[in-house]
């Protein structure tokens, strides 16, 4: 198991916006100090690499890793089959404090839903399914009688307060502060 805390960012649909919160959430907790690492759902292929480029070369020829390098930027393209989730997390973790995941509505990790009047009946989190277990809170523009939290959706910080306490469990560090640890003397580019 991911000793690194994972929350997912779920709805019903879309255009709720999870993007728009998990990316306000991400900023607030970077603020903050966290290092964060993140996991997008797509239902389309991805492609990182484009037609022309060596790189694309290199995968196309075969190699079954690609890494590319620029200051500041390391990209690894690596052919897989269907990866778990835990080593989907497991990518996204290296020398983060939290991951967050954005979709992944059958994720066994916590989550937090985005519920916009207008778009549902009702939030996943008043289902009996497997979709509402481990919902933690539900971010919502309007008040719900539910057993979870009910966090303000159009504000980042009372999210990222949630966040912090439920899930991060420790005193905010100052800003540049590095987490105690092994990991700790590792030299990182500056941006």
């Amino acid at each position: 198991m991911n000793p690194v805390p994972v929350v997912a960012f779920v709805s019903r649909k879309s255009g709720t916006g999870k993007t728009t919160l998990l990316t306000g959430v991400l900023k607030c907790l970077k603020e903050r100090g966290y290092r964060i690492g993140t996991v997008k759902h797509s239902f389309h292929p991805i492609q990182v690499d484009h037609e022309g480029k060596d790189s694309f070369r290199h995968f196309q020829a075969g190699a079954g890793v690609t890494v590319v390098s620029s200051p500041g930027i390391l990209v690894t393209i690596r052919k897989v089959g269907v990866p778990s989730m835990d080593e989907i997390c497991g990518e996204a973790s290296k020398d983060v404090d939290i991951v967050l995941v954005e979709g992944f509505k059958d994720l066994p990790h916590p989550k937090i839903e985005v519920f916009r009047s207008g778009f549902s009946e009702h939030p996943l989190a008043q289902e009996d399914g497997d979709r509402a277990i481990g919902v933690a809170a539900v971010a919502s523009d309007v008040p719900l009688n539910i057993d979870v939290p009910v966090l303000p959706l159009n504000n980042p910080e009372a999210v990222c307060d949630f966040i912090e306490t439920r899930f991060l469990k420790r005193e905010r560090r100052k800003k540049g502060e590095r987490k105690p640890g092994p990991t700790s003397n590792v030299q990182r580019p500056t941006s």
